[in-house]
């Protein structure tokens, strides 16, 4: 889940849920084009869609290279951090604009002919109308499936606004809208605390008790005008499940060559698969097979650092189009692990820099007045791999605060060794989910 909080500039403070945390004072001190097009109805809203889906993607997986240097378990929702994003980037104006737009790959607008020619778009204010539906039409429609399928799949939205601050209509109308984003008045100013339990409990409600305390105490003031948030949870069998008897206690080898005894899951059955002379690929799909689990898997124990250091999106993309079913014997460690994040210094590395900044950030569009600033960007994230299937959340808030090759033989998938994996919905075949089992053990 993701929450953006936003501050006040010089008189007043910031935090963040995602957190993004705007303040109007006191704040932290290669994507696609759209074509322009005079005529709505030419456009195409799914080849909108998939440009935004990949723009996605290669958001997470410039955050991923850069959330990789640290070490141990790595897990997070780089759809709950876009998401929580775009509805801050919604009232973004500018070069604040134009810098989100970059570091976060949404598409822009450009009058020219560019190298997506088929898709079209709007000038102005409606450029960004429809982006916003565009985005909006990928929440619906996972929400949609994941009501009706077999498995659980939910993404929601809100926002905690200070009461009576005069936050503009069309803007508020737009998350309504595109995102279901209803706002919630608190006070902040007067009640902090208690504004801060009320947005974690929609957290943790939404996220089915998954993601507790998301908002530690002293991210919100009295100088917080706005948390946006982001859920999403989600909890699927697998299509072809692994069963418990089949489970055994065994080694796993950690990167300095230690060992840690872990719960193996065993199965032999016919999955997608394909490998080259340095790693394999394995992906479990989920119940309905609109979900899969994908695992990379080096083959030298100690190799995935330099499997990292090859990962883009367009390898990926290779990757993933080799995958051919066949019969596998599989080994994965059973895990869990939460991970918890604050992304601001890591946003202004990667050019997101006007955002954070009290004199410079633009965020007009959310209140006709250039008073907030992001101060924080909050992301935690859970996952639970067993034999049944998998349990994922995650929560992002931004506060906004006044500025003051497959082989003949049947193949052994054994992952006993550290291993990087995704969750990718397969119909937008966006990355909700990403991570690293560096020790399975370290959160069992």
């Amino acid at each position: 889940m993701k929450a953006i909080k936003f501050v006040l500039r010089k008189s007043e403070k910031f935090g963040f849920i995602l957190v993004v945390a705007m303040a109007a004072t006191g704040c932290l001190g290669g994507q696609k084009t759209i074509q322009a097009d005079k005529n709505v109805t030419e456009l195409a809203l799914n080849e909108v869609e998939s440009t935004i889906v990949e723009g996605n993607n290669k958001f997470a997986i410039d955050l991923y290279d850069k959330l990789k240097t640290g070490e141990g378990n790595l897990f997070f929702s780089p759809y709950s951090i876009s998401t929580a994003l775009a509805m801050t980037y919604a009232g973004a104006q500018g070069q604040t604009e134009s810098q989100m737009t970059r570091v976060l790959h949404f598409p822009t607008l450009s009058s020219e002919t560019t190298t997506s020619t088929s898709v079209k778009s709007l000038r102005g204010s409606g450029r960004k109308t429809q982006f916003h539906s565009a985005f909006g039409a990928i929440v619906k429609d996972l929400n949609t499936r994941g009501r009706k399928g077999g498995y659980e799949l939910t993404v929601a939205n809100a926002l905690w606004g200070q009461k009576d601050y005069g936050f503009l209509k069309e803007f508020l109308e737009l998350i309504k809208t595109n995102y279901d984003g209803q706002l919630n008045e608190v006070d902040f100013v007067e009640a902090t605390e208690t504004a801060r339990k009320t947005i974690n409990a929609w957290v943790e409600k939404k996220t089915n008790n998954k993601i507790k305390e998301l908002i530690k105490p002293g991210v919100l003031d009295a100088m917080t005008r706005l948390v946006l948030t982001n859920a999403i949870y989600f909890k699927g069998n697998w299509a072809a499940q692994f069963k418990k008897d089949q489970t055994r206690n065994a080694p796993f080898t950690l990167l300095n060559r230690d060992k840690v005894e872990v719960p193996m899951m065993n199965q032999t059955e016919q999955f997608p698969y394909m490998e080259t002379e340095n790693f394999q690929v394995l992906e479990l799909p989920y119940v309905d097979n609109e979900l899969s689990m994908i695992i990379f898997l080096p083959k030298k124990t100690g190799g995935l650092k330099e499997f990292e250091q090859g990962l883009t999106l367009n390898n990926l993309s290779q990757w993933l189009s080799k995958l051919k079913k066949r019969e596998v014997i599989v080994s994965i460690p059973k895990f869990k692990m939460t991970s918890q994040f604050s992304l601001a210094s890591l946003l202004k590395s990667m050019g997101m820099t006007d955002a954070f900044d009290s004199k410079a950030a633009d965020f007009s569009g959310m209140t006709g007045r250039k008073d907030l600033c992001i101060s924080a960007v909050i992301h935690k994230a859970y996952v639970d791999v067993n034999e049944e299937g998998t349990e994922a959340a995650a929560a992002t808030a931004v506060t906004m605060k006044l500025t003051s090759v497959g082989p003949s033989r049947t193949p052994v998938f054994r992952a006993d060794h550290p291993f990087l994996f995704l969750i990718r919905d397969n119909h937008s075949e966006s990355i909700l989910f990403i991570g690293r089992a560096m020790n399975p053990k370290a959160q069992l």
